[in-house]
């Protein structure tokens, strides 16, 4: 079922100025074994959801035709803040209905910096949003890795940094933007405690743990 080119989003804008969302990947040629057929815009909120029909030619030489939701956000970026003499970190916590909803006690999580890169490259959003979530500036960032964080069914790869900050000349405990009404609790742990935290359940996002799994084993409190 192809989507009708009336809808917002496709040749008529929808209500941020796009316009030919039900083209992504259509377009698609790296991979001989897969043809694109049919691309159905499903909806576009703040993000598109789009429902892909492809033929996938399998190991044995023979053609399937499979169909695939696939929801896109745009790309993003995190950041782990270290202060390398105290050995601390710097996180976040925030609400998070999506956790909320999926049984999480009460959807305050417990994170790195990050936000979605937007229009921007990935050095740039990154200090945007350190500074807008933490009052952090920072300069000279170190990429870690990039990473598909749900490639089921989410289009986005997430850009991984991590840089030192001076937790010394550090002030304030709430960031984030009252426009886009963050409220945003500032957290500074010690290096063991946030590992502990991890192990004791108190800290569940996946790219919060990466990134301090990351710091003790490859990066600045590694045993070198």
């Amino acid at each position: 079922m192809s989507t009708s080119p009336d809808l917002p989003g496709t040749t008529v804008p929808d209500h941020r100025g796009r316009t030919g969302l039900h083209l992504t990947g259509r377009e698609l040629d790296r991979n001989p074994r897969v043809e694109v057929t049919d691309v159905e815009l499903l909806a576009a909120g703040w993000h598109v959801l789009r429902a892909t029909t492809f033929r996938y030619r399998g190991d044995d030489g023979e053609w399937t035709t499979q169909k695939r939701e696939t929801y896109d956000r745009g790309n993003g970026a995190t950041i782990l803040l270290y202060d390398p003499a105290r050995r601390t970190v710097l996180l976040t916590r925030q609400f998070r209905y999506p956790v909320y909803v999926n049984d999480h006690p009460d959807g305050m999580l417990v994170e790195t910096a990050a936000g979605l890169l937007d229009d921007d490259d990935p050095v740039t959003a990154i200090r945007r949003e350190a500074e807008e979530e933490t009052g952090v500036r920072v300069v000279e960032v170190e990429p870690v890795f990039e990473v598909y964080m749900s490639p089921g069914s989410v289009t986005e790869r997430l850009h991984f940094f991590a840089a030192a900050y001076d937790g010394a000349t550090r002030e304030g405990d709430r960031g984030g933007l009252a426009e886009e009404d963050e409220e945003i609790e500032i957290l500074e742990y010690d290096i063991e405690v946030a590992l502990r935290m991890i192990r004791d359940g108190e800290i569940q996002d996946a790219k919060t743990i990466m990134l301090l799994q990351w710091a003790v084993i490859d990066g600045p409190f590694a045993r070198r």
